[in-house]
């Protein structure tokens, strides 16, 4: 079991939710004689913590465990920092949904004392890379937790592109674009698009055209170790956008090439004991949790 002693804590910005349960989180782990790390931009938001203060990337290099409070969106933020550490992560949810960021702040003293305990579970999540090349030269590059999106940015104009599939060719497309998502972020944007829930376990990566011009496109779920080649029209008259996990955007135009594969390292995420896949689902996506009486 991990012996958690150096604790980073990195939180959403703006929020005074998440202030609150930021100062309680320190007033408790300080209490109990645990090291505590807080991310840089994090401090400015208690001023006078008197805490060790690191980037994200050195909370990775010193930390045995790092508690993110905020949504999901903060999480994922972390995790891309995070991944190559293998650092354990906690989330404490201050956002909406809350698929990844699973403590309440209503019990995050009692929940944090029995992981830091021992008594958690521990899964690995995927992590997808993309790489844009123009002219076989490398034009950006980014990571994401959730999903690679390539959309037509401001325009509304349709994108044509091709999909390749380890070599091989798929389609030629007209649509508003293209969702590349891991399991984790099958309960996203890409479920918003008419995607599949994939469970977390799976090793499988899920592609989901946006507003198809054909009736016929529909989601396809391929193995996680694909790799996934998108080639911009050159006959576009627009200048789409590659889009990681919604937090970073490359511009992209007409003969652009965008290479997506899963990435080397995985994130490990840290829950409480109960924490059930399937109850999630039926909590955050109003599941019926038994049948109607007639």
């Amino acid at each position: 079991m991990d012996q958690f002693r150096n604790i980073g804590i990195v939180g959403r910005m703006g929020s005074v939710k998440v202030v609150e349960s930021l100062r309680q989180l320190k007033q408790y782990l300080t209490a109990n004689n645990y090291h505590v790390i807080i991310e840089e931009d994090t401090s400015t938001m208690i001023p006078g913590h008197g805490l060790q203060v690191a980037s994200k990337k050195l909370l990775g290099e010193i930390c045995d465990l790092v508690i993110v409070v905020g949504g999901d969106g903060s999480l994922l933020g972390a995790a891309r920092e995070l991944a190559k550490s293998k650092i354990p992560i906690l989330g404490v949810n201050r956002g909406r949904l809350g698929f990844l960021t699973d403590i309440s702040p209503s019990d995050l003293e009692e929940r944090l004392a029995r992981v830091l305990e021992g008594e958690y579970i521990e899964e690995s999540r995927f992590l997808l890379d993309g790489h844009v090349e123009r002219n076989g030269q490398p034009l950006g590059y980014g990571s994401a937790l959730n999903d690679v999106v390539l959309h037509p940015g401001k325009s509304t104009r349709m994108i044509g592109f091709d999909l390749y599939i380890d070599g091989h060719f798929v389609y030629s497309q007209r649509s508003d674009g293209l969702i590349v998502a891991t399991p984790t972020g099958s309960t996203a944007y890409s479920l918003s698009a008419g995607g599949p829930i994939m469970h977390p376990k799976l090793d499988a990566v899920v592609l989901v055209p946006m507003f198809p011009h054909t009736l016929s496109s529909r989601p396809i779920v391929v193995d996680g170790k694909s790799e996934i080649k998108l080639v911009i029209g050159e006959t576009n008259e627009t200048y789409p956008q590659v889009s990681f996990d919604g937090q970073m955007n490359i511009a992209c135009a007409p003969g652009d090439i965008i290479r997506i594969t899963k990435k080397p390292f995985k994130i490990r995420l840290i829950h409480p004991t109960d924490h059930n896949f399937y109850a999630t689902c039926r909590d955050k996506l109003g599941w019926a949790s038994e049948i109607a009486a007639s």
